[in-house]
């Protein structure tokens, strides 16, 4: 069992930067692929970007591609997403989660998930 904890979000203005973290406990996290994924109203929620247990490799959605950098420290059990130049289209709940096995993209397929911070872009 893996539990996640996000932090991070906040009220920004279009054209800001975020980072947003997650803390994780339980059981070997170096393990696990790890993903964001987030929510807007209304809405799915959507895949944001992921990363292997290895660091090497990442997966982003088209969306987030240039803006977006996720990262991960195996010492500290910690995964970030640093979000640059943010848009009003990408305020939303981001949910921090992880799998075994290589990244997807479909949340179905990941085990354990954190419960939520919100973030806001105001224009």
């Amino acid at each position: 069992q893996v539990q996640l904890v996000e932090s991070g979000g906040g009220l920004v203005q279009a054209g800001d930067s975020l980072r947003l973290s997650c803390a994780a406990s339980g059981r070997t996290f170096s393990g696990y692929t790890m993903g964001w994924f987030r929510q807007a109203p209304g809405k799915e929620r959507e895949f944001v970007a992921a990363i292997t247990w290895s660091g090497y490799s990442t997966s982003y959605a088209d969306s987030v591609k240039g803006r977006f950098t996720i990262s991960r420290d195996n010492a500290k059990n910690t995964v970030a997403l640093q979000m640059n130049s943010l848009k009003p289209e990408d305020t939303a709940v981001y949910y921090c989660a992880g799998r075994t096995g290589y990244f997807e993209t479909s949340a179905s397929r990941y085990n354990y998930w954190g419960q939520g911070t919100q973030v806001t872009v105001s224009s």
